[in-house]
């Protein structure tokens, strides 16, 4: 149980400024493997997981819900069913590698544009909103 608890307050602390594991990933991980490219993909990917759980919890203080996650989930999927689509249409099969690999990218980049607008919002619904 301790266990668990502590991967989860390891993961809240890295997701909420989901910044600063992207640049320890990408300097670390880029300095390591003298690879900008592949450190910068590694570090996205790691990020997006971060910025799944932080934007999940943003919604649902700002909305007053309990279904973000499912909806990033579900949003997510539905993506991957329409690349998914594309890729059998173009080319006659579906690589489910790079379906899913592009899927994850364009959530991170989703991903971060919400956590960027969702923290405006709920900045300012504590300073301006009396409590």
């Amino acid at each position: 149980m301790w266990l668990w608890e502590s991967v989860r307050q390891v993961y809240a602390f890295l997701a909420v400024i989901p910044v600063i594991p992207f640049a320890l990933i990408y300097w670390g991980y880029g300095s390591f493997a003298n690879d900008r490219k592949k450190a910068f993909m590694l570090a996205m990917d790691v990020t997006t997981v971060l910025l799944v759980g932080c934007v999940a919890v943003l919604f649902n203080n700002i909305f007053g819900g309990s279904f973000g996650f499912y909806l990033i989930v579900l949003v997510l999927l539905l993506l991957g069913g329409f690349i998914g689509n594309m890729q059998f249409r173009k080319r006659g099969a579906v690589d489910s590698k790079k379906v899913f690999r592009a899927v994850w990218r364009i959530g991170f980049l989703f991903m971060s544009v919400l956590y960027v607008l969702f923290m405006f919002i709920g900045i300012g619904k504590v300073l301006l909103l009396p409590m």
